[in-house]
């Protein structure tokens, strides 16, 4: 299974062909015997997940350090990340367990991105139905880091736990926010300039 992660293989058919293109090399690669999708299946059943999830978080610090001075298009020296979803559409027949409409199955992949060199840094795999924003609960924010998402993570009780931590985030405004910054006052040039946004009631 570590040889198909490596190699990009797309399914159980795609790595029994690619291993048997290979056969007079597989006996140094640590086979001994003919590979099927059956013995690929039993494989993936009896090894936990948690080896390759832990194996990824090795490799993930390891490659991190390689591409941190990558440039990402801003003029930037701490850690710029991206945090985002996708809903991975299933078949209902196939996996029940993963009730997402009344004729629909799917699970959401949640994904928090390093740009300096687009390493996932956090993935979440959860029902189809949980909220973006749920999954704030479980990052840990890094001080000095500055997170890009989209309004669908808007909850400012569990972003201010970013501003406790000495971090920073950009985000595109809700739909229907409770206040918002209606005049920007410039302040006087005896420091350096910055603005005090005026929040009328509401």
């Amino acid at each position: 299974m570590a040889f198909a992660q490596l190699t990009y293989r797309d399914g159980l058919r795609d790595i029994e062909a690619c291993l048997r293109s290979l056969g007079g090399k597989l006996y140094h690669m640590g086979f001994h015997g003919r590979v099927s999708r059956s013995t690929l299946a039993d494989a993936n059943d009896a090894h936990d997940w948690r080896i390759y999830a832990d194996f990824a978080q090795v490799l993930i610090r390891m490659a991190r350090p390689l591409y941190a001075a990558d440039p990402i298009g801003v003029d930037l020296d701490q850690s710029l990340y991206a945090l985002d979803s996708t809903t991975i559409d299933l078949c209902l027949a196939l996996f029940p367990w993963a009730k997402f409409r009344r004729h629909k199955a799917a699970v959401k992949m949640h994904t928090l991105l390093d740009l300096h060199g687009n390493i996932p840094t956090f993935i979440r795999i959860t029902d189809g139905k949980v909220h973006d924003v749920n999954i704030l609960d479980e990052i840990f924010p890094e001080a000095g880091a500055f997170y890009v998402m989209d309004r669908g993570y808007v909850d400012f009780e569990r972003l201010y736990r970013f501003a406790l931590s000495s971090a920073f985030f950009a985000s595109s405004c809700a739909r229907n926010p409770t206040s918002c910054c209606s005049v920007a006052t410039p302040m006087p040039w005896t420091r350096p300039p910055a603005f005090a946004p005026i929040t009328p009631p509401f």
